[in-house]
């Protein structure tokens, strides 16, 4: 009967495709390259202190915006709140009054009672931060008014299953399936509050599980001696990324609701990628689990085309071992490097650029298109905003005026392979 029940709930539920923004561009680019739901963060009280995040007045046109093309926005509000957060929470909550998010991400009892009370009819989802282990939790935060609890990411697609068979139907489970993983349990870490006295459950970590370390003993300072897991390395708590492209059947038959994409430090182009890879993958999996199988090597090759520390599969099959790990580095892959997204394109076919990285006159670059499509273009001509010609630009965010040899659309983000 439970395996029947869970056929049933498969065949009715498409998955949601949940891609992270950490600006209004970003934010407009998930949209465009596939995404079912965004989230965002605001100024405040989320996890994310060092991504640009959203003003009030972004936050409502990146809302409309979504919405305009049928896609859902979540707004964090994840942080462990202290006593002096409770009130300031309170005068945020009235202004998201104007804003009309779909949801809203939250970790702290308080800050989710406070919620309740300014913003009776919002959709509420539990952060991974509250450490939801166990479908008893899913059923306590769902009797409290909870619409949907983010799995911890130290679950395994059993456990998952377990507890889609034990909470209400209509309480959705959403689970990390790809990006970044946290050393501590849950993302719950207190090295960067004790090493820099920045605090990570504040949104302010400083990533000290990606440095390398060494011993130096008491008496022979200067001395360092290598913290070593083996003799590869000192990189003792640097994980490997999650990526999951290769599992979506098992993620389906799991009963998860919601694929979640790691990333609001990320940019356009690292959101586009994953975003059009994802979308692909569901797609062609629920039309044809056959069609999936076969389009393997290309998810394979599109989700390499954006920065990665390697990957792994998590905590899904099993608890991770020593091959999770990256032990000699701390750098990121690296296929492509990002140049921009087009804004308002010309009749002549020339079309505005705020640059992130440099090209030059006749280099050959990427149009990477939201369809699939990777278009090699020649670039024809660079100007600055004056209309002056340029060879190259080596300024990051200068606006430019430029023509390639294909005219791209409103939106397309160009790229360079390394």
């Amino acid at each position: 009967l439970k395996n029947r029940r869970q056929e049933c709930f498969n065949m009715r539920r498409k998955p949601e495709l949940l891609v992270p923004a950490s600006s209004l561009e970003v934010l407009k680019t998930a949209v465009r390259y596939g995404a079912d739901a965004v989230y965002i963060g605001g100024e405040v009280f989320g996890l994310r202190a060092k991504a640009k995040n959203f003003s009030l007045e972004e936050m409502k046109e990146g809302v409309d915006f979504a919405h305009e093309h049928g896609v859902k926005v979540y707004v964090t509000a994840n942080i462990l709140a202290h006593n002096a957060d409770i009130e300031p929470v309170k005068v945020y909550f009235n202004d998201l009054k104007t804003v009309k998010p779909d949801a809203l991400i939250i970790s702290d009892p308080a800050i989710f009672t406070i919620a309740k009370e300014i913003l009776p009819d919002m959709e509420l989802h539990i952060s991974t931060q509250a450490n939801n282990t166990n479908y008893g939790t899913y059923n306590f935060w769902y009797n409290l008014g909870a619409k949907r609890v983010v799995s911890a990411r130290e679950l395994s697609l059993n456990e998952i299953k377990q507890i889609r068979e034990n909470i209400p139907d209509d309480m959705e489970i959403e689970t990390f399936v790809h990006g970044a993983m946290c050393i501590s349990y849950s993302g719950r870490c207190l090295l960067s509050s004790f090493m820099t006295g920045r605090d990570a459950n504040k949104g302010a970590c400083t990533h000290p599980c990606r440095w390398k370390y060494a011993v130096v003993e008491e008496s022979r300072p200067g001395q360092y001696m290598p913290v070593e897991e083996n003799e590869r390395g000192t990189y003792i708590f640097n994980s490997k990324d999650l990526c999951m492209i290769e599992h979506i059947p098992e993620l389906i038959d799991a009963g998860i609701d919601s694929f979640k994409i790691e990333g609001r430090m990320k940019t356009a182009l690292y959101v586009a990628t994953v975003a059009r890879t994802y979308r692909k993958a569901i797609d062609d999996y629920l039309e044809s689990p056959d069609k999936y199988r076969e389009n393997l090597p290309l998810y394979r090759k599109w989700i390499s085309q954006c920065t990665y520390r390697q990957y792994t599969t998590g905590f899904f099959f099993g608890k991770p071992d020593e091959t999770t790990q990256i032990y000699d580095n701390n750098v990121y892959e690296r296929d492509y490097v990002y140049l921009g997204i087009v804004r308002e394109v010309s009749d002549n076919g020339e079309f505005v650029l705020e640059q992130k990285n440099k090209f030059s006159v006749s280099e050959k670059i990427e149009v990477m298109k939201p369809d699939g499509r990777d278009i090699e273009v020649n670039v024809i001509s660079i100007k600055d905003e004056e209309g002056n010609e340029m060879e190259s630009c080596p300024h990051p965010k200068q606006k430019l005026l430029v023509k390639l040899s294909e005219t791209p659309e409103r939106g397309d983000v160009l790229r360079v392979k390394e």
